[in-house]
């Protein structure tokens, strides 16, 4: 017979929590996707996320997990190796040089429950200074559900604050230069942006059907969580999908992959260009766009991306 000492306790629930917000520069907990990390290599590290079901600005229509997450999640992944495993310091600004992923459309399905993601990081290419690290490119592989759900890479580096506020050349003040910002342009229609809610298209109609200028919301509580003081990246690639969209008209068309490279700063109060053009495609399922973004006449970004019919009907 047991003694009272002897009776099993209850069993110790499995807890989960997000990541501190700070890590991944989020002024909302709701925005923040990322779970935990461990390491798993020298350089290598496996961090977990959870993606919701639904989302206000991420949608997820047909049935499918938007891309657009992926790239959210795979920009918070950077920032929280590189403060949490890396110990960067808060104030240094980190800025991409490339991304790129490729993404499985039947592994994004979405569930009926979260969908709880792993992503694999293995960093290479680390460049050093007073030994904290200035450059790197990580390689993820995200897993839901044990199938690849997508390989990405992403390249950046980081400025130390007082490098960064040399290299903005008096841009670096976040809360001012957000709060005198141009009001945003008006938008293109929602449906040709691919979008349901206007106030989600950073699309501008110009007189050009192939060229629109971006629009630019800091108001817009998810691609402007908090204040930045130049164009976010994640606005940049909702640009890239919205022109996709407008060039491939079809309801169930998605960005299965994209291909982006970053030369410059796109700033607040000067007009930006997203110029598009339709590329050879090698499947009526597929098509494949170049976006490329001016701003003072020089490139700011060029992209491309390919966007997938997931619905199974011919694209428009």
């Amino acid at each position: 017979m047991l003694d009272t000492d002897d009776r099993p306790g209850p069993v110790a629930p499995t807890l989960t929590t997000t990541v501190a917000k700070e890590y991944v520069h989020r002024a909302a907990l709701a925005e923040v996707f990322l779970t935990g990390w461990s390491r798993t290599g020298p350089d290598s590290f496996l961090v977990s996320a959870q993606w919701p079901r639904c989302h206000s600005f991420y949608s997820s229509e047909h049935g499918v997990h938007d891309p657009l997450l992926l790239c959210e999640s795979l920009r918070q992944c950077g920032l929280l190796l590189t403060h949490a495993a890396f110990k960067v310091p808060f104030g240094y600004q980190l800025s991409w040089s490339s991304l790129r992923y490729s993404a499985n459309p039947e592994a994004m399905r979405i569930g009926r429950a979260p969908a709880d993601i792993e992503m694999h990081v293995q960093c290479t290419d680390i460049r050093y200074r007073r030994s904290l690290p200035v450059a790197m490119t990580m390689r993820i592989e995200v897993v839901l559900d044990a199938a690849l759900l997508a390989v990405a890479t992403i390249t950046f580096g980081q400025h130390a604050p007082a490098v960064y506020r040399r290299l903005r050349a008096g841009r670096s003040d976040a809360a001012g230069l957000c709060a005198n910002a141009p009001a945003p342009a008006p938008p293109v229609p929602a449906y040709v942006a691919g979008r349901t809610r206007q106030e989600d298209v950073v699309l501008s109609p110009t007189e050009d059907q192939l060229r629109w200028r971006l629009r630019v919301d800091t108001s817009h509580p998810v691609l402007f969580d908090h204040p930045v003081d130049h164009v976010p990246g994640m606005l940049l690639l909702e640009s890239v999908r919205q022109a996709g969209h407008a060039l491939h008209p079809s309801g169930g068309m998605m960005p299965t992959l994209m291909d982006v490279s970053f030369n410059r700063y796109v700033e607040l109060d000067e007009p930006c260009w997203i110029e598009a053009e339709a590329m050879p495609s090698t499947a009526r399922s597929r098509k494949a766009t170049r976006v490329n973004a001016l701003q003072g006449g020089r490139l700011a970004f060029t992209a491309v991306t390919q966007m997938t019919n997931i619905t199974g009907s011919p694209p428009g």
